[in-house]
């Protein structure tokens, strides 16, 4: 069974994420800001993670950031309220393997870690299909404030 760390500032969201992914994934951890997420990524080394972008503290872009310049082994899943274009640009800029937007949890969330966990990307279609209408081409040329 995969393991996995939710980075989630929100308490009721971080039990809608477990109760969406029991049983097939294994929680080893929380965090609700992106320092902590760096200390339990570094505890407990998981196979995936379901990172926020906007936490305190520290965001989820940021975080990702720090956590792939270490050579996290963990594939990052992002689940987040941002439909914009430039966040899923800057998600995957970060290494992010997954963007799934919040409304979208039961229906995609699943499929995208075991397409994070297999190597493979996924985004939710609503979030492609707009992305790719607008021209996207996945690549971040600026610094992020969430």
């Amino acid at each position: 069974m995969n393991t996995l760390i939710i980075a989630e500032d929100h308490a009721e969201m971080r039990d809608r994420v477990v109760r969406a992914l029991e049983p097939d994934f294994s929680v080893v951890g929380f965090a609700a800001n992106g320092k902590e997420l760096l200390d339990a990524e570094s505890r407990t080394n998981p196979d995936v993670i379901v990172l926020d972008i906007s936490m305190p503290i520290m965001n989820g872009i940021e975080a990702a950031n720090l956590l792939r310049q270490r050579a996290s082994k963990a594939r990052i899943v992002f689940l987040t309220m941002h439909d914009e274009p430039e966040f899923l640009e800057a998600a995957l800029e970060a290494g992010a393997l997954g963007y799934v937007i919040k409304s979208r949890l039961v229906s995609d969330l699943g499929l995208a870690l075991r397409e994070a966990v297999a190597g493979r990307r996924f985004v939710s279609p609503c979030l492609a299909l707009m992305s790719s209408q607008q021209g996207f081409v996945g690549h971040a040329t600026r610094s992020f404030t969430v």
